[in-house]
């Protein structure tokens, strides 16, 4: 069996840099039954040059005329280590996991202290040596994200996980797209099977509109699933239009675990349910004529009906030519002792 999917509900800076706001967004990824709220930890002069120009979804989700910069926008989603601190009681208050991606060394560390069940690392981060040898020395869990990603620089930064004793079944790779939100043509699901031949598991981090692309990709093999996620798409924000609201967090979650129920085995078997309808739903012979002792049995006098718990048409040809053994009326389902 497959292990359950793990539904990460991505918080991320939708909080806008309001402690109120991100309670109400772990409220409501447990509302949604999701396995885990994650947030973002950065020092923005950690993460961010005062030159570093805004990705254009950020200028045209802000409403920005003018590129003001990231380092502006992010200087006001940060949050304290007494904040997450908070935000980690609070998620376990609510029965939901906690998780935060760091995106320099010093958010590693802050977030280092807490006990986090795996570390969740962004796309961006995919190419900084520094900051995944300190995701790898930490041993735990890894989940990866590979947004604008070749597979050769997959398998780069896979290598340094393994080069620090990391196993390959200790990381889970997600094949993902950084367009906010991502056009569908560009979503190429079927990556997945190109980072599946590295031997890790895979899972999918979506930033499309909807819910469609992440059940997809549990139906095609992904363990994990991570997507945006908002209490309102018009707030003001970078990640706002690209994220689910609470009640479609709820469905796409729902969907997905009618879909793990639904995939079962890999063997083409009877299940329990169906078996009490194979004689209801099959056909038996039956014969469309009063037949005397003695007379041979054709396939004219054949009629295929159910129910099917009698002999099967598969061996109709079988059967042509025998002796009936006693007088049959019309519409008689056949039965072995009714011939030698």
């Amino acid at each position: 069996m497959r292990p359950k999917t793990i539904i990460i509900a991505e918080a991320g800076v939708n909080h806008n840099g309001d402690f109120e706001l991100a309670k109400k967004l772990v409220d409501a990824a447990a509302g949604a039954n999701a396995d885990y709220v994650k947030f973002q930890t950065f020092k923005t002069e950690k993460l961010t040059s005062s030159a570093a120009k805004m990705a254009e979804y950020q200028k045209n989700n802000l409403n920005l005329s003018e590129d003001e910069g990231q380092f502006g926008m992010l200087k006001k989603l940060e949050f304290s280590k007494a904040q997450f601190e908070e935000l980690a009681d609070y998620s376990k208050s609510k029965r939901i996991g906690f998780l935060s991606t760091p995106f320099d060394v010093d958010s590693f560390d802050l977030l280092n202290d807490f006990d986090l069940d795996f570390w969740k690392i962004a796309s961006g981060e995919i190419t900084n040596l520094p900051l995944l040898e300190k995701f790898a020395s930490s041993k735990k869990p890894i989940v990866l994200s590979t947004g604008m990603c070749n597979l050769m620089e997959v398998g780069a930064a896979l290598q340094v996980f393994l080069n620090f004793g990391y196993k390959k079944s200790e990381i889970k790779v997600l094949h993902c797209n950084t367009e906010y939100p991502t056009p569908f043509s560009d979503v190429n699901l079927r990556a997945m099977k190109d980072i599946a031949s590295l031997g890790v598991q895979i899972g999918y981090s979506d930033h499309t509109l909807g819910i469609e692309i992440p059940i997809a990709a549990v139906a095609l093999g992904a363990v994990v699933i991570e997507k945006h996620f908002t209490l309102d798409r018009t707030l003001p924000g970078p990640d706002h239009p690209a994220s689910l609201e609470p009640d479609e967090l709820k469905q796409m979650v729902s969907a997905i675990r009618n879909i793990e129920e639904g995939l079962g085995s890999d063997k083409k078997i009877p299940t329990e349910s169906e078996k009490k309808n194979i004689a209801i739903a099959r056909k038996s012979i039956h014969i469309n004529q009063a037949l005397k002792a003695g007379e041979k049995l054709k396939e004219s006098h054949f009629s295929m009906l159910r129910p099917g718990d009698g002999i099967s048409p598969m061996g109709f040809r079988n059967i042509v030519g025998k002796v009936i053994f006693k007088d049959l009326p019309s519409g008689h389902k056949l039965e072995y002792s009714d011939f030698k």
